[in-house]
């Protein structure tokens, strides 16, 4: 079917000008972006040179599936996400026990939360939070379990979570909601009864927000949510709740691709939705993360690397891509981005804050860690 929404201007929109009074746009960006390119956020720098969560071998909890006592978080902590709620920055993120195979995506994941006061020193809950359980998504999440969140703040304090459901056969989005981050309902994939063509296994949902009072909380455009999702290409949903999603088809019905893979860029084999993008004055800026091919990837990356770049869509038409990064502002470099499951190296974004007048990058290490990079102070 031909895509779903009509096209208006700025001026439906003046409310925009309202919506980021502490945002921080870089005037001058980093040595790693275009400086002509002032619609980025950032840019960015590692306050530490260590990751801020790493795995718990000691961690336990019984798992209601197998009945076993396991130890969730023993071999690797990483993918976050994150939201600010009353005064503390906290981040939910993907966690890896020890059983299974010893190779990426044969543990079973499930999600911790670990919340702080100053968005780089956290303390962890000692159970987690989301995982498979004996329920109605079993069949899609056992035993390969939850991961890669992206959490969103709802215009009614709710909070909502789209996340990778695998078994180990396939994977899908799926949607969840929460009123304290730690009890959750499960919706279900967000794309019921699409397991195939292009809908076979897909994953990464990025919801589109607002900076509000401080907080990014999901924003409306021509009366809709909207959100980026997939890897490979990059397309787009639309949603009247937050929970029920139609994805943007072309007339043959298969989902319009909205960002595409580059030669010889970072993101030469593809690009992948990082966090929840940003509505502002300028449009939406979506963070993403870019795996550099093997044959025909940009210099100075690894082959297989995953760096992130950003992209900017119109506010008023969420599928016209305005401008987009050439090299990314953020790569792995240190050696804690390039020790772990994925020897390679990634700085794979999946959380974005404003926190303290400053915007805070939550990003996985390696299928292995979590770091975290922080822009300057902003009013």
């Amino acid at each position: 079917m031909a895509l779903r929404y009509t096209t208006s201007t700025l001026r439906h929109l003046s409310w925009l000008v309202a919506l980021l009074p502490a945002m921080s746009f870089a005037q001058k960006n980093s040595a790693h972006s275009n400086p002509a390119q002032t619609w980025t956020i950032g840019p960015f720098n590692r306050p530490v040179s260590s990751p801020i969560l790493s795995p718990r071998p000691a961690s336990s909890f019984t798992d209601p599936v197998s009945g076993q006592t396991v130890h969730w978080e023993a071999t690797s902590t990483f993918n976050p996400s994150a939201v600010v709620r009353n005064g503390k920055v906290y981040v939910l993120y993907r966690a890896e026990d020890d059983s299974g195979e010893m190779k990426i995506g044969m543990h079973t994941s499930r999600l911790g939360l670990a919340s702080s006061d100053d968005g780089i020193h956290f303390t962890r809950e000692p159970e987690p939070v989301f995982y498979p359980a004996d329920d109605t998504q079993k069949d899609r999440e056992w035993p390969g379990g939850t991961e890669d969140p992206r959490l969103i703040e709802g215009e009614d304090g709710a909070y909502v979570l789209s996340y990778t459901q695998w078994n180990r056969k396939s994977t899908s989005i799926g949607i969840a909601t929460s009123k304290d981050l730690i009890h959750w309902t499960k919706h279900g994939p967000m794309f019921p009864g699409k397991d195939n063509g292009a809908y076979h296994s897909y994953k990464s949902g990025g919801i589109v927000t607002r900076l509000s009072n401080g907080r990014l909380i999901a924003a409306k455009i021509q009366g809709k949510y909207w959100m980026y999702w997939g890897e490979v290409e990059i397309h787009l949903a639309t949603s009247p709740d937050l929970i029920h999603w139609t994805p943007v088809e072309n007339a043959d019905g298969s989902p319009i691709a909205v960002l595409k893979q580059r030669v010889a860029l970072f993101d030469s084999a593809f690009p992948e939705v990082g966090p929840p993008p940003v509505l502002t004055e300028r449009g939406i800026v979506v963070l993403y993360n870019g795996k550099n091919g093997s044959s025909d990837g940009a210099p100075g990356l690894d082959p297989g690397a995953y760096s992130v770049g950003q992209a900017l869509f119109s506010a008023t038409e969420p599928a016209k891509l305005l401008e987009r990064t050439t090299v990314p502002f953020l790569k792995p470099e240190l050696p804690f981005e390039k020790t772990g499951q994925y020897v390679t190296g990634t700085t794979f974004a999946e959380g974005l804050v404003y926190f303290s007048n400053k915007w805070f990058l939550y990003y996985g290490c390696a299928d292995s860690l979590v770091g975290v990079a922080v822009s300057a102070e902003r009013k």
